[in-house]
């Protein structure tokens, strides 16, 4: 078996990144899973989370998603990413201050297809704060 894979990580603006890696901590829908060389074939959606990229056994880089599709077969991992930001570019303060706009027009949207579209980015907000302060992974595989 190999010990790495491709990981494709792709957004609506551009192709974030491409490069080989020796396993990824993919945020899924039913929850966060780990990609490594081999990996059987799947299809996920991707929850608002953190990708955790690892090289040496330890995380390399973290990019938040704010949701998409991850493809892994047994050679290549893409992620179809509706937004992705490295972890380390977020900055916390403007995050927190989305969290209270979002949460403000939660409350005064005029109708319930607004009050849905605020509380769907009022989540992804939160998750991105989540993830600004939730800590990396401290060991690999």
């Amino acid at each position: 078996m190999a010990d790495s894979f491709e990981l494709e990580l792709v957004s609506p603006e551009s192709l974030i990144l491409s490069e080989t890696v020796e396993m990824v901590v993919v945020p899924g829908e039913e929850g966060d899973f780990g990609v490594l060389p081999g990996h059987a074939p799947v299809i996920s959606n991707i929850r608002p989370g953190t990708l955790a990229v690892f090289e040496g056994g330890t995380v390399k880089q973290r990019f938040f998603l704010a949701g998409g599709f991850a493809e892994v077969t047994k050679e290549r991992c893409t992620i179809l990413a509706e937004g992705a930001l490295l972890i380390e570019d977020i900055d916390r303060a403007s995050v927190e201050q989305e969290v209270r706009d979002l949460r403000e027009d939660v409350t005064s949207a005029a109708d319930e297809n607004e009050r849905a579209r605020a509380e769907m980015s009022l989540a992804v907000a939160e998750a991105k704060l989540h993830s600004v302060d939730a800590p990396s992974y401290s060991g690999g595989h």
